[in-house]
């Protein structure tokens, strides 16, 4: 679930704790192009004031005027559909024809937030499961792979990090990148047994795996969900990790060096056993070539990889589902 949806619970469970009145509204379904995904979330206080967003902003106007007509809505869960005709469609801008579903959901307690909150600072993931009958919560814990669903009575949204990074080396340019990775959603894991490294780390929310690279990748178990970065500059420490890394399911591997560099990394991880077909894995020189210089930029530059392979995997998951769907209802 999107770092930019825990905020929206956040806000929403301030409010409730300073005694308003608020809806939370849940995108779960789309067709066509849609602008947000399924599971945004969007935050209404009965006075009026909004966290977040479940479109460009038409919906959400529109869902401010329910609000003032609050007393002729349903007390409980409601379905709201946009963007059927297409006048609709372009009256709330839904490009493409695209239609948007969302649950309507009037917070009664800030309990089940604060629990989901709490369970997340801890890197842990659960489930948020919603009876649209009756508008009860319950929280279960579920794997990274565990996606958004919702069967017309019950919604179930997975929350806290699907994705994670670790980063072999606790350097400046960790330090930007963890910060940019913990805005994206990520779960930010860093080895670095250089003590001088990895002290005053400024980052809230990182996690420090104990031991050598190579013992921290396994210690992790790298799967479809994890990227893992060489950072350190120093070939000792990070063709530790990477002869590791490139043997596991990781999704993303890379390298931080020139090019030069980085052929010269591909042959020595290949003198020490690891197959050619393996080494291509291995994503060095690092990041989306915008000619980034700064350590700030580097991060920039690789997260945008990280990020782009990612969605990538996330497009191909999406299609294989709307195939399934298609041919079970052939």
């Amino acid at each position: 679930m999107d770092s930019v949806d825990l905020a929206v619970l956040k806000r929403a469970s301030d409010w409730l704790h300073d005694g308003h009145a608020v809806k939370l509204y849940t995108v779960i379904q789309t067709w066509g192009s849609a602008p947000r995904p399924v599971g945004s979330l969007l935050a209404l206080r009965a006075d009026g004031r909004i966290e977040g967003s479940v479109s460009g902003g038409c919906i959400e106007d529109d869902l401010l005027a329910r609000q003032a007509d609050a007393d002729a809505r349903p007390a409980g869960c409601e379905l709201i559909t946009y963007g059927i005709t297409r006048e609709e469609s372009a009256r709330f801008g839904l490009p493409c024809g695209g239609t948007l579903r969302l649950v309507s959901e009037p917070l009664k307690s800030s309990e089940w937030i604060d629990a989901l909150l709490a369970s997340c600072t801890q890197h842990q993931r659960v489930c948020r499961e919603l009876q649209l009958s009756t508008g009860a919560v319950q929280l279960h814990p579920v794997t990274r792979d565990e996606t958004f669903q919702f069967d017309g009575e019950t919604l179930r949204a997975p929350f806290g990090p699907g994705w994670r990074i670790l980063m072999i080396g606790a350097g400046q340019l960790s330090r930007y990148a963890a910060d940019l990775a913990i805005g994206l959603g990520f779960e930010v894991l860093i080895c670095d047994p250089r003590e001088a490294y990895n002290q005053d780390w400024p980052v809230a929310g990182v996690r420090f795996v104990d031991g050598m690279p190579d013992d921290a990748v396994l210690a992790i178990q790298p799967d479809a969900h994890t990227a893992i970065v060489a950072l350190t500059h120093d070939p000792r420490l990070d063709d530790m990790a990477l002869l590791t890394a490139l043997e596991s399911d990781a999704f993303y591997v890379g390298a931080l060096g020139s090019r030069g560099n980085s052929a010269k990394r591909k042959e020595r991880l290949i003198s020490l056993g690891i197959s050619s077909a393996k080494v291509e894995r291995l994503h060095g020189p690092i990041g989306l070539a915008i000619g980034s210089r700064t350590p700030a930029e580097i991060a920039l530059s690789m997260m945008a990889e990280v990020v782009a392979i990612k969605n990538a995997i996330l497009a191909g998951e999406r299609e294989n589902q709307a195939d399934q769907q298609q041919r079970s209802c052939a």
